[in-house]
């Protein structure tokens, strides 16, 4: 299991650097599937389902993983797809946090593919 799932987010409201793009890649490379956008700034991840309630359950229960770790990804849902996308708005650019919750977003596919 990925280190990053046992970690918590830290309240950030600023006043910090974002983290370089050599720093982001390093964390990118204990994430499954999850892009860098081109300046650094943001990651995301394309996930696909088998039909809506399927996909509607994921975004459920990210929501729920947000709201606990107090860090809330930008999502884009239709039917059967769901891109998350995490960036530290406070601070412009990324932090631990975003890929503390794309770690536990990588855990509940995981989970959801046991079952």
């Amino acid at each position: 299991m990925n280190e990053l799932t046992q970690k918590h987010c830290k309240a950030c409201e600023g006043g910090v650097n974002p983290l370089t793009r050599v720093e982001a890649e390093k964390l990118l490379n204990k994430l499954e599937g999850w892009e860098l956008n081109d300046d650094a700034t943001q990651i995301k991840c394309n996930f696909s389902f088998k039909n809506y309630y399927h996909t509607m359950a994921f975004v459920n229960a990210l929501a729920y993983i947000s709201h606990t770790e107090n860090h809330h990804p930008d999502l884009e849902v239709s039917y059967n797809k769901c891109v998350v996308r995490y960036s530290t708005h406070a601070i412009g650019g990324l932090s631990e946090n975003d890929f503390i919750c794309a770690a536990k977003t990588d855990a509940l596919i995981a989970m959801s593919r046991k079952s």
